[in-house]
C-alpha cells in the first residue's frame, strides 16, 4: 500500500510517498481503509524533530484517520467491520492507504457527518472540550485562545461561546484572519502579542481563562494577561517549548493567584473520551460545530500541507486523501 515516510528528520521535504506492507490488526485492534486522513500539529512537531528524539526514519507520522474498517483482529466482533469510523493511531501510522487502531480508540460516525470533517474535529474538539474543563471555565467568564486559527483553537472558540463565555478573545496573525474567527464566535481579536488589534481601544484585556495552543518564548507574557484568580492551559507547543523560567510570572505576580496547567487527552479515561466525541460529532452533524478544512490534498502532496503549516497560512484543518 502507499504511505508517507519520513525519511530525513526536518523540512517537509524529508517526507517522500513509498510502499510498505499492509497492515495486520493485532488482537483488540481493527483495520481501516483511510478515506480522510488529519494532518496535525504533533505531526508537523515529530517531522520537524522537535517532539523528541526517539522517532525513528522510515516512520510513518499521522495520529487520526477517518474511514471504513475492513478487518479485525482477535477479540474484536465482526461487526465492526464495514462499519464507517473515525480511528486515533496513536503518534504514527495515518499516513497510509490503511491503518490500525485500538478498538477502545474508534468511534462510529453520524451518517451525515463526513469522513474529512471527522479528522477535522475528532482530536482537536476533545482536546478543546476538556482544556476548558480542566481551566474550571464557567460561564460569565472570560476567555482568551492563544492561536486560534488551527482547528484546536476554533473549536475552543466555538466551546467557550456555547458555554456562556462573556467575552472570547483570540490572538491571530492577521486581520483577515481575525474577520474569519469572528464569524465562530470571537468577539475580540488581539495581535499575537495579546494586544488589541480590532476597533477596540484601551489597555490590553485581561482573561479569566486563557488556552494557549501556541507556547513558545512568548508564554511567560501572557501569563500578564490572566485576570486575578486566572487560569492558563496550555495544550499545545507549536511554537516551540516555553523557556524554562516561565514560571517566575506567576511568582512575581503571587498575589493574583493566577496559575499555569498543561493539558493532554492521555490523561482522559477512555470511556469519557468516547462519550465526549461521539457526543461532539452529533453536534458537529448537527450543524452546532463546525469542520473548518483549510485544504484537501491527496496523499502524495503530505510535503505541501506540511509546507501549508510551516508558512503558517493555514485555517482549520489541512486532510490528505488517499
Amino acid at each position: 500500500m502507499r504511505a508517507i515516510a519520513i525519511q530525513e528528520f526536518g523540512d517537509p521535504s524529508g517526507m517522500a510517498l513509498v510502499d510498505v506492507p499492509e497492515p495486520t490488526p493485532g488482537a483488540g485492534q481493527v483495520l481501516v481503509r483511510t478515506a480522510a486522513i488529519g494532518v496535525g500539529g504533533v505531526d508537523a512537531m515529530i517531522r520537524r524533530g522537535t517532539l523528541g528524539s526517539e522517532h525513528p526514519r522510515g516512520m510513518v507520522p499521522g495520529s487520526e484517520v477517518a474511514g471504513t474498517i475492513v478487518a479485525a483482529g482477535d477479540g474484536v466482533d465482526a461487526s465492526w467491520i464495514g462499519r464507517r469510523v473515525w480511528a486515533f493511531t496513536g503518534i504514527a501510522g495515518g499516513y497510509a492507504e490503511c491503518a490500525t487502531a485500538p478498538l477502545d480508540d474508534v468511534v462510529p460516525l453520524p451518517e451525515n457527518l463526513s469522513s474529512i470533517d471527522a479528522v477535522t474535529l475528532g482530536s482537536a474538539a476533545p482536546v478543546a472540550h476538556f482544556a476548558l474543563a480542566h481551566a474550571h471555565f464557567a460561564p460569565g467568564e472570560s476567555v482568551l485562545v492563544r492561536g486560534a486559527a488551527g482547528s484546536i483553537g476554533i473549536a475552543a472558540v466555538e466551546l467557550a461561546v456555547r458555554g456562556g463565555a462573556s467575552v472570547v478573545a483570540v490572538t491571530t496573525s492577521s486581520a483577515e484572519r481575525g474577520r474569519k474567527l469572528h464569524a465562530f464566535g470571537a468577539t475580540r481579536v488581539l495581535d499575537r502579542a495579546g494586544n488589541p488589534s480590532d476597533e477596540a481601544s484601551g489597555a490590553s484585556p485581561l482573561f479569566d481563562v486563557i488556552i494557549d495552543i501556541v507556547g513558545g518564548a512568548e508564554l511567560p507574557a501572557f501569563v500578564d494577561r490572566l485576570a486575578p484568580n486566572g487560569r492558563l492551559v496550555l495544550v499545545g507547543a507549536v511554537a516551540g517549548f516555553p523557556p524554562a523560567e516561565f514560571g517566575m510570572r506567576l511568582l512575581q505576580s503571587f498575589q493574583q493567584s493566577r496559575s499555569i496547567a498543561t493539558f493532554s487527552l492521555a490523561t482522559i479515561a477512555r470511556e469519557r473520551l468516547v462519550a465526549a466525541r461521539i457526543e461532539l460529532f452529533e453536534a458537529a452533524a448537527r450543524g452546532e460545530l463546525h469542520a473548518v478544512v483549510h485544504a484537501i490534498l491527496p496523499l502524495d502532496q503530505a510535503t505541501e500541507a506540511h509546507r501549508m503549516m510551516d508558512r503558517g497560512e493555514v485555517v482549520g484543518r489541512v486532510v490528505l486523501t488517499p
